[in-house]
């Protein structure tokens, strides 16, 4: 029994140095099985743990491997989108730029314009002059949809921010083109339209199709009486019926009949000037009635203190008859 017991001890035999006596230790063979058993399961523990800790910190490393990747492809697609965006903003700049180099091309041609149309009302508000007066001027036309090239050059972003400040510097000069041009140009305008109605208000048109001058301004001898008497006008002759036409616009200031007029039309015209038109057959205006120069106003007629059909037609500037030929002459017709 003793012998059994035995052989399931083992003894540890404990050595420190040479100077010490040894120890022994005995210990049952199943303990000294388990204890490196135990050793072993637990450094198996341990190497588990180790490995399971070790997938979690993979685990979480390649989470923020991804993250970070998803993290540099939003950049660079932030990145891409940033070039693209200063891309098309610096094609908008020379679009622009382009733009307001026309513009201010166009508006510099607007106010050669309106200084030629000033020279033409200071030159025409003297002298009145019916001849006319063609203004000629040319201007670029702008078309950037098809047929370019040239060769590729690079921007760089100071040309860019350079571009834009000449841009807006343009613009500005414009603005302020613009704002000189709106307290001009209504001036100009009006006197250009006051020169044009004084100008259309001039009596230069030959007033009848007929050309046949029988009587001139001046003295002469009276067909009735043969004695010498004043003609305030001159006498052209004509059809009856024929037209009788404004000799410049105007507005009638009488449509009447006396006798020794028949029936006439007095036209008021700018700068003190009046028409008469006399032995009408028909008036074919009102009183008050405003006429353009060239319209018809009446048919020729021999009505009143006259010998046959015929037009009386008489020029008075300030209430005083003026010989009508420097005013009108046949040449001048418009309608011939």
């Amino acid at each position: 029994m003793k012998s059994a017991t035995a052989n399931r001890r083992m003894t540890l035999l404990v050595m420190r140095d040479a100077q010490h006596s040894v120890k022994q230790i005995h210990l049952s063979k199943p303990l000294m099985l388990a204890v490196p058993a135990a050793a072993v399961l637990s450094l198996s523990g341990l190497v588990l743990a180790m490995q399971a800790h070790s997938s979690q910190v993979i685990t979480q490393l390649e989470q923020k491997v991804n993250l970070e990747n998803m993290k540099n492809l939003q950049l660079q697609g932030s990145v891409n989108s940033r070039e693209q965006s200063i891309e098309r903003l610096q094609n908008e700049i020379i679009k622009l730029s382009s733009q307001a180099k026309d513009m201010q091309l166009k508006m510099e041609h607007v106010d050669e314009l309106e200084q030629q149309l000033q020279q033409f009302i200071d030159k025409h508000s003297t002298s009145m002059s019916t001849d006319d007066s063609a203004v000629k001027a040319s201007s670029l036309s702008w078309d950037a949809s098809e047929h370019v090239g040239g060769e590729f050059i690079a921007v760089h972003e100071n040309e860019m921010l350079d571009l834009a400040q000449e841009t807006k510097d343009d613009f500005q000069e414009m603005q302020e083109l613009l704002k000189a041009m709106e307290s001009q140009v209504p001036h100009t305008l009006k006197k250009a339209q006051e020169t044009q109605t004084q100008i259309s208000g001039n009596p230069t048109l030959w007033p009848t199709s007929s050309q046949v001058l029988t009587s001139s301004f001046g003295y002469r001898t009276d067909p009735f009486t043969g004695k010498a008497a004043f003609h305030a006008g001159i006498d052209i002759a004509g059809e009856n019926g024929g037209p009788v036409y404004a000799a410049g616009a105007g507005k009638v200031v009488t449509a009447d009949e006396s006798g020794a007029r028949g029936r006439y039309i007095i036209i008021e015209h700018p700068n003190g000037l009046q028409t008469w038109y006399m032995h009408l057959s028909k008036i074919q205006v009102d009183v008050g009635e405003s006429v353009d120069k060239g319209e018809q106003i009446a048919l020729l007629g021999s009505t009143g203190r006259s010998t046959g059909p015929h037009l009386h037609f008489q020029v008075v500037k300030n209430d005083k008859p003026m010989n009508p030929l420097p005013y009108i002459r046949p040449e001048k017709s418009e309608l011939n």
